[in-house]
């Protein structure tokens, strides 16, 4: 039976959290609104137009919609060449890869941005799928794109495991019906990631590479 490990990338295995709360935080001021890097962090997870509602509410001009997802992708194309792996993460990719996992990156940045983050994990080789929200009716907290995923590898929902970084992955392996495992590197509190349905949290990659003998992977392998 295939296992699947299912990642998300940015905050998960990428340093990006705050570099894109920066570029939504000067698109929205571009637009002439004013919202909280607080708020705007709260809501990185979400698709553009998602996160785009979540801040500025359903009685918005939806019209200003694409040209504030354009300026944010914009804006954050200019840290392209400079985005960082976090520590631990490509190292975690090649251990749960030769524990006999498949891989796949389930992420809603595609083109210049999606290159930038394989070239900063440098993981090609053994990542088997990328599952994208743009392939999907509906992204994150919506169970779509992990489902999507998760059938890519041909595994059962009982031998998949997804880890994220915000509560909008959580919410979405837990309607997936797959293990959700929550880091911390994105800088979402513990708790909120627990009450989205993390049955294991890890302060980040690194942490969770020293502890893959006593998490959910190796339990899953036992059992099989």
């Amino acid at each position: 039976m295939p296992r699947a490990a299912l990642f998300d990338v940015d905050g998960t295995l990428t340093d990006t959290t705050y570099l894109h709360v920066h570029a939504w935080w000067e698109a929205l001021r571009q637009a002439g609104h004013k919202v909280s890097t607080a708020d705007l962090h709260r809501a990185i997870g979400l698709g553009g137009s998602d996160l785009i509602a979540q801040v500025l509410g359903e009685g918005r001009d939806r019209d200003e919609d694409e040209s504030i997802d354009a300026a944010h992708k914009t804006l954050f194309a200019t840290c392209h060449e400079r985005l960082s792996a976090l520590e631990g993460a490509r190292e975690l990719l090649y251990a749960v890869h030769d524990r006999g996992w498949t891989l796949v990156l389930v992420t809603s940045a595609a083109g210049g941005e999606l290159a930038a983050l394989r070239r900063a994990l440098g993981a090609d080789d053994i990542v088997a799928h990328i599952a994208s929200a743009s392939d999907v009716a509906a992204g994150k907290p919506a169970p779509d794109s992990v489902e999507q995923a998760r059938q890519q590898t041909g595994a059962a929902h009982e031998q998949t495991v997804f880890i994220g970084d915000s509560v909008w992955d959580m919410r979405a392996a837990s309607r997936a019906g797959v293990t959700a495992l929550g880091v911390l590197s994105g800088g979402i509190p513990r708790a909120d990631l627990t009450e989205a349905g993390a049955q294991e949290i890890y302060a980040g990659p690194a942490d969770l590479l020293t502890r893959l003998d006593e998490s959910a992977f190796a339990r899953m392998e036992r059992e099989t």
